[in-house]
């Protein structure tokens, strides 16, 4: 398995533009920018429709970054997708069980819980963080895909 790439500035970069994002979005709209919020008010029963909009305008800014990134820079961002479909099905549902157990997601917790002083958004961070750390070593010590 090769070597992480160890990108300081860029991820320094990226986290801020997180963090103004979040900011900006609970500075001007009074709501926390968390990804499995926002979708879920997309799904059935719809209960917000004056949100529909704004949660489909997210939802487009996240899709659309990696191709805008592309035609800004020429280059286009490096990922893999492990070929095990049905490792991606159960880490997408343990995923998709975890946002809902846990009440949000990563970027509700970790970037606008912490940023509150949340108690239980620290507790889920750090619940995110141990198992994302345990997922890594088990993968890259012999569980193989």
């Amino acid at each position: 398995m090769p070597a992480t790439e160890f990108t300081p500035v860029a991820s320094l970069l990226g986290g801020a533009l997180i963090g103004l994002s979040a900011a900006m979005f609970l500075l001007t709209l009074g709501r926390i920018a968390g990804i499995s919020g926002i979708v879920a008010k997309l799904l059935p029963p719809v209960n917000d429709k004056k949100g529909i909009p704004l949660s489909m305008a997210f939802i487009a800014g996240l899709l659309l970054g990696a191709p805008v990134l592309a035609l800004l820079t020429g280059q286009h961002p490096e990922q893999s997708v492990v070929s095990n479909i049905w490792l991606v099905v159960i880490a997408g549902l343990l995923v998709g069980f975890g946002s809902i157990l846990g009440n949000g997601c990563t970027s509700g917790h970790g970037v606008c819980g912490i940023s509150r002083f949340s108690v239980r958004s620290l507790l889920a961070t750090a619940t995110f963080m141990f198992t994302g750390a345990v997922t890594v070593y088990l993968v890259r010590h012999g569980v193989s895909a």
